[in-house]
């Protein structure tokens, strides 16, 4: 039984498990809900995601929600096909928790920031109200002071998590998009945060988010 991915295919978290699905070429299907008319909230989705968010999982009944959780499983589960987007030795502590300690660092220093900044600056609109320009100053000075970090940590490694790539490279790729497109350039600015840049440069053009970035395809790898 092929997985199936339950997201929309232009959702941010959907896109972060549709870009490890595409670089461990895992088969999908993806399953995009009705959002017009509130199908994440309604009684049917919640059994398998409470909190009416998206996206989940279904792998031959296994259901699992949390693009980062769900990411991990699939990079395990899958980690001789593809890329390998976690230490070829699991056993290896050390390795394992500078991936930990990357992830960590995504989703605590970049998320808040980026994410905060689409709310506002796309979000809101859809959903009826205006942006709240305090809100945005607050998040733009943010992510300017951790991208200061970010630039400290990659002047020193190639990678998040060492000098490999792992998935929490990939876990920024989303709202890296997202805040690019926006016109800021906390991904691209050569000459304040020029290891960030190079860095970005490197994971944003790979297939795989190529292949997701404008919109998850319906299905993969199902040849």
């Amino acid at each position: 039984m092929v997985l199936k991915l339950y997201a929309h295919p232009l959702s941010s978290c959907g896109r972060r498990v549709g870009v490890v699905l595409h670089e461990k070429k895992v088969p999908y299907e993806l399953i995009s809900p009705d959002l017009h008319n509130g199908e994440i909230k309604s009684d049917a989705w919640k059994k398998n995601q409470p909190f009416g968010q998206m996206p989940y999982i279904d792998d031959d009944g296994f259901i699992l929600f949390e693009s980062r959780a769900i990411a991990r499983y699939i990079a395990t589960k899958y980690s001789s096909s593809g890329a390998p987007l976690l230490p070829s030795d699991m056993s290896d502590a050390q390795a394992v928790a500078l991936v930990d300690q990357a992830t960590s660092v995504e989703n605590n220093n970049f998320n808040p920031g980026a994410e905060g900044l689409f709310v506002e600056k796309i979000a809101a609109k859809f959903h009826g109200r205006e942006p709240n320009e305090e809100f945005i100053k607050s998040y733009e000075a943010k992510l300017t002071t951790k991208m200061d970090g970010f630039e400290l940590l990659l002047s020193k490694q190639k990678y998040m998590a060492g000098d490999e790539l792992t998935l929490p490279d990939l876990f920024f790729l989303p709202y890296g998009q997202t805040v690019t497109q926006l016109g800021y350039d906390f991904m691209t600015n050569e000459t304040k945060w020029p290891n960030v840049a190079r860095w970005w440069k490197d994971v944003s053009t790979r297939e795989a988010w190529l292949a997701v970035k404008d919109g998850i395809p319906a299905t993969g790898f199902t040849s």
